[in-house]
């Protein structure tokens, strides 16, 4: 028997809606379906019991609930309630896996063109790697922790370390099949329907539901060199950074600091219980502390040359003599990392706890300003052990300036992130130190960027695309006329 496929739901849903918010307009569920969508033959599919809502409610930051425990907000692995629909309804794209069309994982190898994977928008990232590494193939941008949807993280932007040299997961896709808020589905690509291609890419959900992502993958070793060195000193930290950043070489380049409140046992650490002492005694004595990260990919036919290129890239930087720490470990065991430490925490019960974050891209000519403001000056005010600190460079002209994404004007700017977790009771001053920090930046004149950013206001929305909200705007009229996909945003049905 054939199998029906879930996006001729979603595709129905949204014709319907549609219609149905035309005559009506947006008010809260009732506990039934509508009868507009009883009447259809996927009524048993659509779901607004507790059961279901209470799970689709779910924020990852535990700081937002929806206001409306009948109304079944968005999905789960997000911050600050940005994918929560109240009065809406939420498809559960882990369902397209399966659907014939836009789901799955299928790699094409060509040498000539270009190899690529044709991956829905449902399928994890580390679906994607165990799928394309079966054919020494892997996509070239990733995010630090895999298990995130294709079509969430190509909704922001999908950055960690090895953006610098080829650019975040966006910069990254051939083509999309996405479903807009018209109802359509759609093939887009640079060269096809280019207009929606850049405007989902970064585009914060706004004009679509992506379905399929075609990703470029590159051949690729199986095996890293993964080297921690640590500074005392800011300045020398960021310029052997952006030297690193400069020249070919190196695979992936990332950035952290570690203080009192922030230990380097923290959920991200790497390095061996053996060595806390040590760096534990330097954060004492420096109260801050700076750890450069790189990695070099290598295989059987480089085993023999990968420590002398290591030591040739790495000549002249001026980390502390001491405190270099090596590890020889698999691509997927490194790529992975950060999930092997989220089972540790499951088992905890520190996994599942509130998370303020705070990420921002930070002008270049800017980040030392930061790091006196922020890093020396607010952070340390908290006494409580907070998470994980990341500050590393990337590079404007691997990004593609068509895509909905904001960026700092500057050739060269920081991510910073500050992946702060807490207590069920203990979060507020967190937040207020975020507040803070804000307020700092905006008092200093440095313009920064909020990435995976949540504003109240279509002023704060207007002043964060700055010259790119004209475009962003006629692209919701275009694409998404009714204003039916991601309201959790609150870009255009803010207060």
């Amino acid at each position: 028997m054939a199998r029906s496929c879930p996006i001729s739901t979603s595709f129905i849903i949204i014709s319907v809606l549609s219609h149905f918010t035309s005559s009506i307009g947006l008010r809260p569920w009732p506990d039934v379906l509508p009868n507009e969508l009883q009447s259809l033959d996927i009524a048993s599919r659509l779901r607004v019991d507790p059961n279901a809502t209470r799970m689709a409610s779910r924020d990852f930051g535990k700081l937002v609930h929806p206001p409306n425990p009948a109304a079944p907000p968005g999905p789960r692995p997000f911050l600050r309630g940005q994918a929560m629909a109240p009065h809406g309804f939420v498809v559960e794209m882990r369902s397209l896996n399966n659907c014939s069309r836009g789901s799955g994982i299928r790699v094409t190898k060509n040498p000539i063109s270009g190899s690529y994977a044709d991956a829905g928008g449902e399928q994890l990232w580390i679906d994607v790697l165990q799928a394309t590494l079966k054919h020494g193939l892997a996509p070239v941008s990733w995010t630090d922790y895999l298990y995130l949807t294709i079509g969430g993280t190509l909704s922001n932007a999908g950055i960690s370390g090895q953006t610098f040299r080829h650019g975040p997961q966006i910069s990254n896709v051939y083509e999309m099949d996405v479903l807009t808020g018209k109802g359509e589905l759609v093939t887009c690509s640079k060269n096809t329907n280019s207009e929606l291609f850049f405007a989902v890419l970064g585009g914060l959900g706004q004009f679509r539901i992506i379905t399929r992502a075609r990703i470029a993958l590159k051949p690729t070793p199986k095996r890293v060199k993964w080297i921690h060195m640590l500074y005392h000193d800011f300045s020398t930290f960021s310029r052997d950074q952006e030297h690193l950043i400069s020249i070919n070489g190196l695979d992936y380049l990332e950035g952290s600091f570690f203080m009192q409140n922030s230990p380097p046992n923290n959920w991200r650490s790497s390095f061996s219980p053996s060595e806390y002492p040590r760096i534990s005694s330097l954060i004492s004595k420096n109260g801050i502390i700076y750890c450069l990260e790189v990695v070099k990919y290598y295989d059987e036919l480089t085993s023999r040359t990968v420590d002398e290129e290591l030591q040739e890239l790495l000549k002249g930087l001026n980390f502390l003599p001491g405190f270099v720490f090596t590890k020889d470990v698999s691509l997927v065991d490194f790529l992975n990392r950060v999930h092997s430490e989220e089972l540790n925490l499951r088992a905890k019960g520190l996994w599942d706890v509130p998370h303020p974050w705070l990420n921002l891209f930070v002008p270049g000519s800017r980040i030392s300003d930061f790091n006196s403001g922020v890093f020396r000056d607010i952070l340390p005010k908290i006494n409580q052990t907070t998470g994980t600190f990341l500050v590393y460079p990337v590079i404007r002209n691997k990004w593609d300036d068509r895509t909905s994404a904001v960026i700092p004007d500057e050739d060269i700017f920081y991510t910073v992130g500050l992946l702060h977790s807490s207590g069920a009771d203990d979060w507020e001053p967190l937040e207020n130190q975020n507040k803070e920090i804000l307020k700092f930046c905006d008092k200093a004149g440095i313009k920064i960027k909020r990435y995976l950013s949540r504003y109240t206001t279509k002023e704060d929305w207007m002043n964060h695309f700055g010259p790119k909200w004209r475009t962003f705007e006629d692209r919701k009229a275009q694409f998404d006329p009714k204003m039916i996909l991601s309201p959790g945003q609150q870009i255009f049905n803010s207060v």
